[in-house]
């Protein structure tokens, strides 16, 4: 197996690739090792001293180091550790516990959230998981549109420019009533 690694925008965050699925429908974000139980594969990578984040997308792993880590150090260790999980059998994630999308809205802005959401999948979300990362709808208040940043996205320097100079444009050119979108944390 060759597994590929390409850098993102966020430099404590690599791309792994390792030629196959990784998640069988949607994505899985583990931002910490405690939050790791249900994927043996987050849970092999977090294994790794100066891992902080797992995520896992359709054909992609994402890891965020710790800041006082070199990815010169810790790369071996993540490969070795994606390696042993694929040789393993074992599924990503078990059942449908870590899968990650779009909250639910519903109410007098759901045709509002409906379209935030078309745009989100068609034009967003695949640009950013090029980048190692995703982007999910998580509310939409008083023309204010609230995303939840994860993977490379998550912590990224550029992620600020990348809501307001990219996103919020995007969605208040083809939606009036979208006044500012706005970052949320991980919600547990």
């Amino acid at each position: 197996m060759f597994i590929q690694t390409e850098s993102t925008p966020n430099p404590a965050t690599l791309k792994f690739l390792p030629g196959q699925s990784v998640m069988t429908a949607g994505a899985a974000d583990f931002p910490a090792r405690d939050k790791a139980a249900a994927s043996p594969l987050a849970t092999r990578i977090f294994a790794v001293d100066g891992v902080e984040g797992v995520f896992l997308g359709p054909d992609f792993i994402t890891v965020t180091k710790a800041d006082a880590r070199d990815w010169a150090h810790l790369k071996p260790g993540v490969l070795g550790a994606i390696l042993e999980h694929y040789q393993s059998g074992e599924p990503a994630v078990k059942g449908d516990d870590a899968s990650v999308g779009h909250a639910e809205h519903d109410g007098p802005d759901a045709e509002i959230v409906g379209q935030i959401k078309e745009l989100l999948d068609t034009r967003v979300r695949p640009a950013v998981a090029q980048d190692g990362g995703d982007i999910t709808f998580h509310g939409f208040e008083r023309g204010v549109v609230y995303l939840h940043m994860q993977g490379a996205c998550a912590g990224c320097p550029s992620s600020t420019m990348t809501l307001k100079a990219g996103i919020e444009n995007l969605l208040r050119h083809y939606i009036p009533e979208v006044s500012e979108v706005r970052p949320v944390g991980v919600q547990f």
